[in-house]
């Protein structure tokens, strides 16, 4: 039996969605946003892609910057009919992509040719990429924020446990005291976090604000009820860090992860996508011995703000996706999924279950310590406003840094935040 005989077989065998006989190959147009170790990664799995479907399916591959530019051609090209055939795109932006009506809807017939179905994800995954009851997308992964830490000054200051993490995680007064021993041992930065940019610590304010039980939308209102109260509650104790000489002020993001990788801050809080980051320094010698957890509960319960990489398929004004192009696109983002193992290396938690339930991944580390923080996990509101650089991020920025930095009563900015917010 030949080698492209067997693999239809395989092809067929893992989805039944590409029947092989007698097709011409397809050529999916793919977009993605996707740069440094994620590029990286993801162009293997293209490449890997492209050998395995062979005089079949070609993956025709295009990045294009992250954020509003990004979201901007989707949408000027799907309304001339010009957008790609598949594209990443963050569950965040989903509602908004739907009120703009750029997104074809992922069936259940879909889903079952590509061998998926919703009970393979988890279900706040999956809400994500739901409007209204019908699916917009299939997640890749989930990427939320965790806590890198260095156990050599974690250790020296006596915070680090016998299971090799920090010790003072379970609530406020802990993970304060844990701080306080890290700056009396002459740690300078016992916490570096990304101050200077608002957008991003709205991740970790937003995963306060949950660990109270609270909410950002209720309805159509913003921080209703006592929401706004729970929101300045976050605020007050990041301030409270900061004030204190525990976390790092007027940070940007390259100087955080510098004080961090550098030994000058013994904890830092970022996204899962900095593993890469520390595993390539680690294999070069130029690491401490570093981990990476689920981020402290500092209220009541535990919960991280995530969002997650999705495929979507643009709904081309006047151009419709031909059955063979479907089935093509089908098979891509399955084999993507069923085949996201080495997208774990970039950090990422994949979405797909039986990936992150197989031995090779409970393995790996530290992503395996962090994943079972998606049992706990917060996405952006349902809302045409949220969503990775929507107005949402904009306008609570403009109020988180000046608060984080100690110029601010938290207070003061919710009430400022919740008249802009509900003024849009």
């Amino acid at each position: 039996m030949n080698f492209r005989r067997m693999m239809a077989i395989a092809v067929v065998a893992a989805g039944g969605i590409w029947a092989v006989a007698a097709q011409a190959e397809e050529t999916v147009t793919w977009w993605d946003f996707l740069g440094g170790g994620d590029g990286v990664r993801m162009k293997q799995m293209i490449s890997d892609f492209n050998t395995a479907h062979a005089g079949k399916i070609k993956i025709d591959a295009t990045t294009l910057e992250w954020g509003t530019p990004f979201y901007a051609k989707v949408q000027t090209s799907a309304a001339v009919g010009e957008a790609p055939d598949v594209m990443t795109y963050h569950a965040s932006r989903i509602p908004l992509a739907v009120s703009q009506d750029i997104l074809e809807e992922i069936t259940a017939e879909d889903m079952s040719k590509m061998g998926l179905s919703a009970s393979d994800f988890a279900q706040t995954t999956m809400g994500a990429v739901t409007v209204d009851g019908k699916q917009y997308a299939v997640p890749l992964d989930t990427h939320p924020i965790v806590l890198y830490y260095n156990r050599v000054l974690l250790k020296k200051a006596g915070v680090l446990g016998d299971d090799g993490r920090p010790v003072g995680m379970k609530n406020k007064e802990e993970f304060t005291a844990t701080l306080q021993k890290l700056k009396d041992a002459g740690v300078e930065f016992p916490l570096g976090s990304v101050t200077a940019d608002g957008n991003f610590m709205y991740r970790t304010i937003y995963s306060l604000v949950c660990q109270q039980g609270g909410e950002l939308l209720t309805g159509n209102e913003f921080l209703a009820g006592d929401n706004g109260k729970k929101l300045a509650n976050a605020l007050a104790v990041l301030q409270g860090w900061t004030k204190a000489g525990l976390q790092s002020t007027y940070t940007d993001y390259p100087a955080t992860v510098a004080l961090f990788t550098s030994g000058k801050a013994a904890m830092m809080i970022n996204g899962v996508w900095e593993v890469p980051t520390m595993t390539d320094l680690a294999k070069q010698g130029k690491l401490f011995d570093w981990g990476a957890v689920e981020i402290p509960v500092i209220f009541d319960k535990p919960c991280t703000y995530a969002d997650s990489h999705s495929f979507a398929i643009p709904k081309n004004k006047g151009k419709e996706i031909s059955p063979e192009k479907r089935a093509a696109v089908l098979e891509v983002i399955s084999w993507m999924d069923k085949h996201s193992l080495f997208w774990a290396t970039a950090g990422h938690i994949p979405a797909y279950k039986p990936v992150t339930e197989t031995a090779e991944y409970k393995a790996m580390e530290p992503n395996a310590t962090y994943s079972t923080l998606t049992a706990n996990m917060i996405f952006d509101p349902k809302s045409t406003k949220a969503g990775v650089a929507g107005p949402i991020f904009d306008i609570m920025s403009n109020y988180f840094v000046p608060t984080l930095n100690g110029e601010m009563d938290p207070g003061e900015a919710v009430k400022s935040i919740k008249e802009e917010l509900n003024s849009m």
